[in-house]
């Protein structure tokens, strides 16, 4: 039975995050609350639980996960970040957007073996996986909990633990979060561009 770990929104318990730190690092598949609802994430190199978390959203194997990390300088050593890039992330971090970037030269080699052009980057506005980053002190990978066979809300705690945490290791629990979906900007070519609006709709101009 996956475990539901309790923490305090605003001021998670040092204890548990290293709890979850361990679990992750371990290779385990987790539920995170974030600032555009809870999300199953799994450290870089965890391929058997980026395995489950594709065949459980039901994903091709291509699909782009996205990178959650602890600050722009972070997202600077696996992406490239040219200057409207740069002036983007800065002014719309942390917050629940995904950025679509060039692929960097620090991506880890089985990204680059891949031969992917971009990768998407977070640094999501929530204290839990802000700290949860820093007790790993390293990215995580991360997809959104929409399940294929369940439409289920992805903010409401509750409805997350009793249908979702079946299917993974353990969930961080800080009650129910915003709402998402995110704002996703694509700022991978020349220009900066708005493809979706998430729950908090951003302009650019």
């Amino acid at each position: 039975m996956a475990d539901r770990l309790r923490v305090h929104p605003d001021h998670p318990a040092p204890r548990t995050l290293g709890m979850a730190a361990e679990r992750l690092r371990s290779g385990q598949l987790g539920i995170l609350p974030s600032d555009a609802g809870y999300l199953i994430a799994w450290a870089l190199d965890a391929r058997q639980a980026e395995d489950r978390a594709t065949r459980l959203r039901m994903l091709d194997s291509r699909h782009p996960f996205t990178l959650l990390c602890r600050s722009i300088s972070e997202i600077g050593k696996l992406a490239r970040l040219e200057d409207a890039a740069f002036r983007a992330v800065k002014a719309y971090t942390p917050g629940p957007q995904t950025f679509i970037l060039a692929v960097g030269s620090g991506l880890p080699k089985r990204f680059k073996q891949a031969k992917r052009k971009t990768i998407g980057c977070r640094i999501v506005d929530h204290n839990v996986v802000r700290d949860l980053l820093d007790f790993l002190q390293a990215p995580l990978l991360a997809t959104s909990l929409r399940l294929p066979d369940e439409q289920i809300s992805t903010f409401d705690a509750e409805e997350v633990a009793e249908r979702a945490l079946k299917h993974v290791d353990f969930m961080l629990d800080a009650g129910d979060c915003a709402p998402g979906p995110t704002t996703i900007i694509d700022a991978s070519g020349e220009g900066v561009e708005v493809t979706r609006q998430g729950w908090t709709a951003i302009s650019l101009d």
